[in-house]
């Protein structure tokens, strides 16, 4: 099992970036995909998560990021995507992707993750 998640950078409030996680090694068409950010000093939060396509690609995100973020997955290259807008300063994170819809249903492996700074 691996996760290779990039598109992270340096930023300015208010803006964009898409991330992208690549993942191999487990049947990706059949679960749940989730992105988690974790910031320096703080615990690993969910942020956003996509269930599989056969039951409609339902999402869920935490609250602080609904109506900025999205989510999304492409099921013939075993990808699964966050775009982000309207950046904060609070985005600032190391985001990681794993396996499951709400909970990490892989959590026993971890990629390196993609640092989002959001800094003026």
């Amino acid at each position: 099992v691996q996760f290779v998640e990039s598109g992270g950078g340096l930023v300015q409030p208010g803006g964009s970036l898409r991330l992208s996680c690549v993942a191999s090694g487990f049947a990706f068409s059949s679960y749940g995909m989730s992105w988690y950010r974790q910031a320096p000093g703080k615990e690993r939060e969910l942020v956003a998560g996509i269930s599989i396509s056969s039951a409609g690609r339902n999402t869920n995100f935490l609250d602080s990021v609904k109506g900025r973020f999205t989510i999304s997955r492409d099921d013939v290259k075993n990808t699964v995507f966050l775009q982000m807008n309207s950046l904060k300063f609070e985005d600032t994170a190391v985001y990681y992707c794993n396996a499951g819809y709400s909970r990490p249903a892989l959590g026993d492996y971890w990629g390196k993750g993609t640092l989002v700074t959001v800094s003026s």
